[in-house]
């Protein structure tokens, strides 16, 4: 069983976005030291998300020169929001940088804002998002000598007459990762031998307090679809070591007590910034074209806790881990910056990340 970080912290103000990326490439560093197998980036705009998730490829270029071994991963890349060409250009670039150690996860997004930022409309994303990877597979494949790609999609348009450089360093290209929510987007993962991210809930309700289900449910489908393709066995194995279920917060504290309490304290600040960008939301979906269909659970809920949330005593995390890993799930991807990263949150997060390396990962590391 793998295990990465996901930089999914927040801040609260301009005055904060230097500090915060600092921060960011400290943890890096901290949790590449301690045994991690990746770092996750998310891709968000204007949302008060992250300074650096308004461009996580730049980020993931700037970590490369400093660690080694880790891979990088973005948790997603919103495609619709992304010119074809300049996406197949920028994964190449990582691609190279990172000699392979790239893993690009693909979806349609899920916020508004970001949407009308970009001139996107929320209701055409998805189309947009199949749309461009179509249009990029395309591009990755043309030979300088080839025939000009030619494409227009009513939001993209342009026309490739030699190649995209650089080559990538993937045969092919690097590994997308796409959200195996659909059996379409299964499909695809499976097809290609990519790994995917394995859902812990079914829409349209997002949250629950029985995410094994759900994770079963998907990773079975994909696992199925990915056997069937007829890739050959290290293809297999290695798609399956990167399928990915997601903590939006990983908490470990001496008792599960004491992990409680400190995750409620967490998740009090973390929704705090939640509504405090709820005005701006309500801004971005003035129009029908930009309204959103579903909505999440405060952080606070069980329904947000039990999907999102593993916390505990290591023994516990352990516990709860192991179904996960004997039904196949490869890689664990852990928030543990989530929220405000102020000076006590960060003290959390390391916590944390000394009990995952110290026992949590030893533990399970092993294989099912």
């Amino acid at each position: 069983m793998r295990f990465s970080t996901f930089l999914n912290a927040r801040c609260m103000g301009e005055e904060q976005d230097r500090d915060l990326l600092l921060d960011l490439v400290e943890h890096v560093e901290r949790a590449e030291a301690a045994g991690f197998d990746a770092v996750f980036l998310p891709d968000h705009h204007f949302t008060g998300y992250m300074p650096m998730a308004s461009d996580p490829m730049m980020f993931a270029a700037y970590l490369a020169a400093r660690v080694k071994r880790m891979h990088f991963g973005f948790s997603v890349t919103t495609v619709p929001l992304h010119h074809p060409v300049r996406f197949v250009e920028r994964v190449n670039i990582l691609d190279q940088l990172t000699e392979g150690r790239l893993l690009v996860g693909v979806g349609s997004g899920t916020t508004p804002e970001e949407m009308i930022g970009f001139g996107v409309n929320y209701k055409e994303a998805s189309r947009l998002a199949e749309e461009n990877l179509a249009i990029a597979e395309q591009l990755w494949a043309k030979k300088a000598e080839e025939a000009p790609v030619t494409f227009d999609n009513g939001h993209y348009k342009g026309e490739v007459v030699q190649r995209i450089a650089p080559v990538a360093y993937t045969p092919g290209h690097a590994r997308l990762m796409p959200v195996a929510m659909k059996e379409s987007s299964a499909r695809r993962a499976a097809q290609f031998g990519w790994p995917a991210f394995i859902p812990a809930f079914t829409p349209p309700q997002i949250g629950g307090t029985e995410p094994f289900k759900h994770v079963q449910k998907f990773f079975t489908i994909y696992r199925d679809l990915l056997l069937a393709a007829g890739h050959s066995a290290e293809r297999v194995a290695d798609a399956l070591s990167w399928t990915t279920h997601t903590y939006q917060c990983v908490h470990i504290a001496e008792t599960d007590e004491q992990a409680r309490a400190e995750l409620e304290e967490i998740l009090t600040d973390y929704q705090a910034a939640v509504e405090r960008e709820a005005a701006f939301n309500a801004k971005a979906e003035a129009t029908e074209a930009n309204k959103k269909t579903d909505r999440t659970p405060n952080a606070l809920t069980d329904d947000w806790i039990g999907t999102w949330c593993l916390y505990g005593s290591p023994e516990t995390v352990i516990e709860h881990l192991k179904p996960y890993q004997e039904l196949g799930i490869g890689n664990v991807l852990c928030g543990l910056l989530t929220g405000p990263l102020t000076a006590k949150r960060k003290a959390y997060a390391n916590q944390t990340m000394d009990y995952l390396s110290r026992v949590v990962m030893p533990a399970l590391k092993g294989g099912a």
